[in-house]
């Protein structure tokens, strides 16, 4: 495989079906790029796992207003209103998570654990179809972790061997879905990042690919 590789060939990678996570809080910190090539490209039937479906011109959301999502797992979706009226129309499956258990999942399935155990969300809704244990007299939910094929990260600086460095508040949970996406026991992980101010660069395993802007 080439070393220099486009966004464009980035996101042909992205098959339908697939299930993606996006770094970032309400875009921030998100692969733009990466994001605006897929929302144009042919794959569909998505599910996408971030902290929230950002705008519909932004993030996560510019794969919703292109119609390529199927399933969101997130925290809020209150930003986008194309996330909420998907929702409320049945045409889009959403899954809510508490957004510190949201981002556990992610890295349980980074570190290749079997779930987290937490008690938020005992005795409401999101408890509804979880297996509930009782440890030292005190309930909590089995929360299992979560996989995917691509997770889509926005950094500002990275070196060759893909160390990433963040400006300010970017960073949000994205080095857990760094982690979780390139999870080395599922062998078919990669990793798209995309490097805001110096760099493009793909990961897949231990491999680099980069584009220099």
């Amino acid at each position: 495989m080439k070393k220099l590789i486009s966004a464009q060939e980035a996101a042909a990678m992205v098959k339908d079906g697939m299930t993606i996570m996006v770094g970032g809080f309400l875009a921030v910190g998100s692969a733009d790029k990466i994001l605006e090539e897929i929302a144009k490209g042919p794959a569909k039937n998505l599910t996408v796992i971030c902290n929230d479906a950002a705008y519909p011109e932004r993030g996560s959301g510019r794969l919703i207003a292109a119609g390529k999502v199927k399933k969101m797992i997130l925290s809020h979706m209150g930003t986008n209103p194309l996330a909420v009226s998907g929702f409320n129309e049945k045409t889009l499956e959403v899954e809510f998570s508490p957004q510190g258990t949201l981002a556990e999942r992610v890295r349980a399935g980074g570190a290749g654990l079997g779930g987290v155990l937490t008690p938020t969300g005992i005795g409401t809704v999101v408890e509804e179809g979880k297996q509930k244990l009782t440890i030292d007299g005190k309930e909590y939910l089995l929360e299992k972790p979560l996989h995917a094929d691509i997770a889509l990260l926005g950094a500002n600086i990275a070196d060759e061997s893909g160390n990433l460095i963040y400006k300010a508040s970017s960073s949000s949970s994205s080095s857990a879905r760094e982690s979780a996406g390139a999870n080395r026991s599922r062998a078919s992980r990669m990793q798209q990042i995309r490097f805001m101010n110096i760099l493009q660069w793909f990961m897949s395993g231990l491999s680099v690919w980069r584009e220099h802007r």
